[in-house]
């Protein structure tokens, strides 16, 4: 591979691509990893396989080695993964674990996950591939570092479908808690660094699949923020206050978590005032109280634990109200809203991601192929945001390699 001048005012790309990818086992597949996060950086426009090539190299034979190496090359994208979270930590400060989804619009129906899916945010349904993202998190921006692919079942119970999209054989049915726990656990053997608090959106998937994913993470005994449905069924009561309540597990009065605070609940719940993180605009309206999730563990066990459930009003008064539940129960409302902002820098990532980085523009239509593609993007983007480098917006620059 010829040298060339990309380079940025911290790290160059070669350096960058020589330490993620440098647990790829061959030397061909490392040097067309750096070839396509070059590209990805550099490529102005659509960031289809022949337009990446073309950054590449003049050669006509650079567009099939590119797709090959994406579609077909068994390199593993778990270890990449690994090495990209720790280089992000030690890039930034991160203050969270954000679990955050991407929905890539496809018009066919052949690409591995592909399904028709209701999108709350635009009241309409699509065809697409849901990717369930983990991102490391600040307070100012959000990089993603793992990804899993939703598979219905009319994908998992299809052989056919399997065998044609190369779906390995362990993969199986998994909604999308179940997804965001397994992030949370690879995350946690792969980092160097402290485990943050977890902060998710389950909200549009209904109350049992945000209670589903609470219990996982209290078994596991990680600090949460996670958005959650109205209708998430609460146990509230003056009794929890405490973390355990004395002379067996009294639930108190159970109701929906949104109707807590429809009521006047008294001194269950608690209304202030909080202001702005950085000391401008308006105050924040919260208002709060103590909560245990009614909910059977494993074998039939309860997890005596008592989280907090607050509601954030909107300025204008017309949106309806936002609610939380966390772990945090002793933590200042302040910290708390800041951690609620976290999800949205992961949203932004998503939307500079397909802008930007070539998100949707994949052509391939297997399972490795897709995670081959969402590895070198989160690469690209992550190093993006750290060396400062401009989106392309013209010409790109040319990276001459041998075929």
């Amino acid at each position: 591979m010829a040298a060339y001048a990309l380079t940025t005012r911290r790290t160059s790309v070669p350096v960058f691509a020589e330490r993620i990818f440098e647990c790829l086992p061959r030397v061909d597949q490392r040097r067309w990893a750096q070839s396509y996060v070059h590209s990805l950086l550099t490529t102005p426009g659509k960031k289809s396989v022949k337009r990446l090539a073309e950054t590449i190299s003049p050669s006509p034979a650079t567009s099939q080695s590119l797709h090959q190496f994406v579609n077909a090359s068994p390199w593993d994208w778990m270890p990449v993964r690994a090495e990209l979270s720790r280089w992000a930590e030690h890039e930034m400060t991160p203050r969270a674990w954000v679990i955050g989804q991407a929905v890539l619009r496809k018009r066919g129906e052949h690409s591995c996950g592909v399904h028709r899916r209701f999108l709350a945010s635009t009241g309409r349904s699509v065809t697409c591939q849901v990717g369930v993202g983990m991102f490391l998190s600040s307070y100012d921006q959000a990089v993603p570092v793992d990804w899993r692919l939703l598979l219905p079942g009319s994908w998992t119970k299809d052989p056919e479908r399997r065998v044609r999209t190369r779906i390995p054989a362990e993969v199986g049915p998994r909604s999308v808690e179940q997804h965001a726990l397994d992030l949370v656990d690879t995350l946690a053997d792969t980092s160097r660094a402290a485990p943050l608090p977890v902060v998710a959106d389950l909200e549009a998937l209904g109350g049992t699949s945000a209670a589903a994913l609470v219990h996982g993470l209290a078994l596991r005994g990680r600090d949460f923020m996670v958005a959650v449905p109205d209708s998430l069924q609460v146990a509230v009561g003056r009794h929890l206050r405490v973390q355990r309540p004395q002379g067996g597990d009294s639930q108190g009065l159970v109701l929906a978590a949104r109707s807590l605070f429809e009521f006047n609940a008294g001194t269950l719940t608690r209304v202030e005032n909080v202001g702005p993180w950085d000391g401008r605009g308006r105050h924040t309206t919260v208002m709060s109280s103590f909560v245990r999730i009614p909910q059977p563990g494993r074998g039939g066990e309860r997890i005596h634990r008592t989280y907090r459930l607050f509601a954030v009003r909107p300025d204008n008064g017309r949106q309806p109200l936002q609610l939380w539940l966390t772990s945090l129960t002793h933590a200042r409302m302040e910290s708390l809203l800041a951690l609620t902002r976290t999800l949205a820098h992961a949203g932004e990532s998503v939307r500079e991601m397909s802008d930007d980085f070539g998100l949707q523009d994949f052509e391939g239509r297997s399972y490795p192929g897709w995670h081959h593609h969402m590895t070198l993007v989160s690469a690209a983007y992550a190093y993006s945001r750290f060396n400062r480098r401009p989106a392309p917006t013209g010409g790109g620059e040319r990276l001459l390699v041998a075929a």
